[in-house]
């Protein structure tokens, strides 16, 4: 299986400061080449906020943007 261990480096959203994180991806994703994109949630050391960081296994940064949780659906009620 194949196994990459990369160190990103970006800015934070929300703070602007640097922030470096050491991820390890694997999987058969990886066989993809360069279209693939992969995507981690990362929390600010400085401010806390969390950073959803996309990026190839080239160890280039695609884009950093705000973690956004997912919307729950209501179910209706079996009342």
């Amino acid at each position: 299986m194949l196994e990459l261990r990369l160190t990103l480096d970006f800015a934070c959203c929300n703070c602007e400061r640097p922030v470096s994180v050491t991820v390890k991806c694997a999987g058969k994703g990886l066989a993809g080449g360069a279209r693939t994109v992969a995507a981690v949630n990362v929390p600010c050391p400085n401010c806390g906020n969390v950073n959803q960081l996309y990026f190839e296994p080239s160890g280039t940064v695609r884009d950093v943007v705000p973690y956004r949780a997912p919307r729950q659906l209501l179910e209706p009620s079996m009342n």
